[in-house]
């Protein structure tokens, strides 16, 4: 059985959870601050905090874990990367106070104060950067340290960099950008290596599906090579003699949901019917 290491709340946790219930692993825990989880025959969920995946993953504890990308590089721990599942998008950067004078990072002088929840990665960068720091840890209100006088710059996440602004702060420099990821052992055993596998192709097939619709339509047969430019597919749309034999085909073919409007209108004046819009659960290549 692959024991899996998921996040136990917040935005992250509830983004999982609808990912692996879509792929019909659906999270059973007997409360909610229950440790474990079931998430089918094969699967068992560890349920613990996000920051600590990764080292329950490096340790042992659990086959795999979902975490952010961030908190795997801050961890310093050697670990494999085998999904990335495209949420929890954010990333980590440099930011300064508005009135500090620094646009970039070669207007960093003397050895700046730095005040991060991110020690390891926010020393790496600067060290890369050729720049001295004075790292100053903190567990949390990292913006509001500036304005203390805790320190001169922060190395803190964002998204919009609204909370950033709210803060008279802004970016000077990139340190990483960060999602979810699925991540795994470096060294698996050839069993837990297989299941790990097979469950980031059950999730990948979810998140293909995610921003595709599957699009039915009867289509005048003399149209069908207008047909094709207008529903590619995936391979090529997919073409079905209707069983009346006349001048109808029922074409199918998967198409991008930001490309469903201008679709159906392209059909209709064709001459397409019964044209049906459908979701598409999972998608395999």
């Amino acid at each position: 059985m692959l024991r899996v290491a998921l996040p136990n709340k917040g935005r992250l946790a509830e983004d999982v959870r609808e990912l692996f219930g879509d792929a019909g692993l659906e999270v059973r825990a007997r409360g909610e601050r229950a440790l474990v989880a079931s998430l089918g025959g094969e699967f068992e969920a560890i349920l613990v905090r996000a920051k600590d995946i990764p080292e329950f993953v490096a340790d042992g504890a659990a086959d795999v874990g979902v975490t952010g990308w961030d908190l795997v590089c801050e961890s310093q721990r050697e670990l494999g990367m085998l999904l990335d599942l495209e949420f929890g998008g954010c990333r980590l950067v440099v930011a300064a106070r508005d009135d500090s004078g620094i646009a970039t990072i070669d207007d960093l002088v003397g050895s700046p104060r730095v005040a991060t929840v991110f020690p390891h990665l926010a020393q790496q960068f600067f060290e890369k950067a050729g720049k001295r720091v004075t790292i100053v840890p903190v567990s949390g209100a990292t913006e509001i340290a500036p304005h203390l006088g805790i320190a001169d710059i922060i190395v803190d996440l964002t998204s919009s960099g609204s909370t950033l602004r709210v803060h008279q702060l802004h970016e000077v420099a990139t340190v990483l950008e960060s999602s979810a990821r699925l991540i795994c052992s470096p060294t698996p055993s050839a069993q837990a290596a297989r299941s790990a596998d097979e469950l980031a192709e059950a999730l990948s097939s979810v998140l293909r599906a995610r921003d595709k619709r599957y699009v039915m339509a009867n289509v005048p047969r003399g149209s069908l090579e207008s047909a094709r430019r207008v529903m590619p597919g995936v391979n090529g749309p997919t073409v079905i003699d209707i069983l009346d034999g006349g001048t109808y085909v029922a074409v199918h073919a998967v198409v991008a949901q930001s490309a469903i409007y201008r679709t159906v209108a392209d059909l209709k004046a064709l001459g397409a019917q019964g044209i049906l819009v459908t979701r598409i659960e999972r998608l395999m290549p």
